[in-house]
């Protein structure tokens, strides 16, 4: 292909210079900014350019080195005057929520975090290079709070908002309580001057307190745990007052997350766990995740043991943390060697003659065995589910009730001081090689008036051996059985589920909280679901040396 010709003759023009080059406009933007901050330039509006303007506009004042240009606005320290509400209408505060883990949505990273107030969305930094600063650009959403300091920014210009109309998102960001309005949680209402019904942003009506928590995929496990854990008051209270800004994450996430449970002036009626499992599947090596279901009782041994460690206790020293102090007791077991004689009637029954082992031993929860299932069905050819006592399965602990555990006789008993709150595993879940199994024993039991004196070596220095020791129910983790495949009845496999019964302290009533569905039940019908895990709490009463 031949060569294009030029239009002139090269001849003709070797005599004529270059064009001359363009300066850089930037020179135009070296106007100092006045006291608001913002340039001479910035501070003119640009007129407004028509459709048939800019198709009039073919570039020819590109060369106007005189010509006015946009510039980005100077950072500012303060709004203009005038303007301190500029863009605060853009806010809006049904689409915020600040449950999810703080992580910038562009870089994924944790540092800086701002909360765009128009979209919700996370980004990170607010300097002219951050992605904030892009995003408020690009979507012309310019209103971000700061998720660790709850300052709030307008962006591009970058000032901070002191405008009290932002409290209330603050509040619902990081939640704050005096000591007097903690105490008053769980009084009745006719003894507290502030309302115990709150309302959402969609005007729907909740009980502080009382709320769902969203099941991700397969985190009911961790719901129910932290729905019976925050009712019990030592450790809510704990955890809403003191200030865990300085500690280990899994302690400032879980402090986070019982601060929103109990907001009395919260956008939603229900809270999502998602932060504190971010946390929890990272120091637990994904023992612990939203996308697998796991045993309630594990994880709270898990949990329990890494909260006591992350406030500072000791693997050694007893009551070192709050979570001792509330949940740990004393327990006495008497261990013996199984021995082969020909004359032995009774493989559980203590031997006189024989060595006895004694030692004391600390536990955080008691596990309770139930009776083996029946086989076969009842006369009436119905296969009755079995019921059983709590008393009965309590016995484990009165000191002459033995168990069988790699060759030895083993029984136990409960010592003084007792635990404030005890913690009761009722074992439904055994496992061997083959298969799965779970007993579906029924357990009775009174939500009021436990008497655990029987099950205690006397001690009158710390109780009178006359005097009962009560305890009253706080919350009860019930399983449910769920077929995934209804088809197919005798072959579906059992999908297991959760759900908590609290009870109100404020109303002395019980609510059953299973995700986010909130209703109530009657305390007589909280033993009809398969118990797998309780709190009890010890009821004041006088000690023998005049004490309470």
């Amino acid at each position: 292909m031949a060569k294009r010709q030029a239009s002139e003759p090269l001849d003709e023009l070797a005599g004529i210079a270059s064009p001359a080059s363009k300066k850089s406009r930037t020179a135009e933007l070296e106007t100092p900014p006045d006291e608001n901050g913002a340039s001479a330039l910035t501070s003119t509006p640009l007129r407004e350019t028509t459709t048939a303007e800019a198709d009039e506009d073919d570039g020819s004042d590109f060369d106007d080195e005189a010509a006015p240009v946009a510039s980005a606005p100077w950072r500012q320290a303060n709004p203009t005057e005038g303007y301190d509400d500029l863009y605060l209408d853009t806010i809006d505060r049904h689409v915020l929520d600040f449950d999810f883990e703080k992580l910038c949505s562009v870089s994924l990273s944790n540092i800086n975090v701002y909360a765009c107030l128009v979209c919700g969305k996370y980004f990170q930094g607010r300097g002219p290079k951050s992605h904030a600063y892009f995003h408020a650009l690009d979507q012309d959403h310019h209103v971000f709070i700061n998720l660790e300091t709850q300052k709030v920014y307008v962006l591009p210009e970058g000032y901070e908002v002191k405008s009290k109309s932002l409290d209330d998102i603050k509040y619902v960001s990081d939640p704050r309580y005096t000591k007097a309005e903690v105490m008053s949680l769980d009084r009745p209402p006719s003894q507290t001057a502030s309302p115990t019904k709150s309302w959402t942003l969609s005007g729907k009506q909740y009980t502080p307190g009382l709320v769902g928590m969203n099941n991700i995929k397969e985190n009911d496990y961790l719901n129910v745990i932290v729905q019976a854990l925050s009712h019990v008051p030592p450790l809510r209270n704990y955890f809403l007052l003191e200030d865990f800004s300085k500690t280990l994450e899994l302690v400032k996430r879980t402090s986070i997350l019982f601060r929103k449970i109990w907001n009395p002036r919260a956008f939603k009626a229900h809270v999502s766990p998602h932060e504190l499992l971010q946390e929890i599947a990272l120091r637990s090596n994904k023992r612990f995740t939203l996308t697998s279901q796991s045993d309630p009782v594990e994880f709270l041994s898990w949990f329990l043991n890494n909260l006591h460690l992350g406030l500072g206790g000791s693997r050694t020293k007893p009551a070192s943390s709050m979570i001792q102090r509330t949940f740990q007791g004393k327990l006495k077991v008497e261990s013996q060697a199984i021995t082969a004689r020909a004359d032995a009637t009774d493989r559980l029954r203590f031997e006189e003659a024989a060595e006895v082992k004694v030692d004391v031993v600390r536990f955080l929860l008691l596990t309770l065995d139930l009776p083996a299932a029946p086989l076969f069905q009842d006369e009436l050819e119905k296969n009755i589910i079995p019921q059983v006592p709590l008393h009965t399965i309590l016995s484990k602990y009165d000191g002459r009730s033995a168990q069988e555990h790699h060759a030895q006789r083993k029984r136990y008993r409960l010592l003084h001081p007792l635990p404030p709150y005890l913690i009761l595993h009722v074992k439904r879940f055994s496992q061997n090689k083959f298969v799965s199994e779970r007993n579906p024993t029924i357990v009775t039991f009174d939500a009021r008036n436990l008497d655990v004196s029987p099950y205690v070596e006397p001690n009158p220095a710390e109780w009178p051996p006359s005097e009962p020791i009560w305890y009253d129910l706080v919350a009860n983790v019930v399983h449910e059985a769920v077929r995934t495949r209804e088809d197919v009845a005798d072959s579906g496999d059992e999908r297991k589920t959760w759900k908590a019964q609290v009870r109100d302290r404020a109303t002395d009533e019980w609510v059953s909280c299973q995700d986010l569905f909130v209703e109530k039940v009657q305390s007589e019908l909280l033993y009809l679901g398969e118990t797998y895990l309780q709190i009890w709490e010890r009821r004041t009463t006088p000690r023998a040396n005049g004490k309470s």
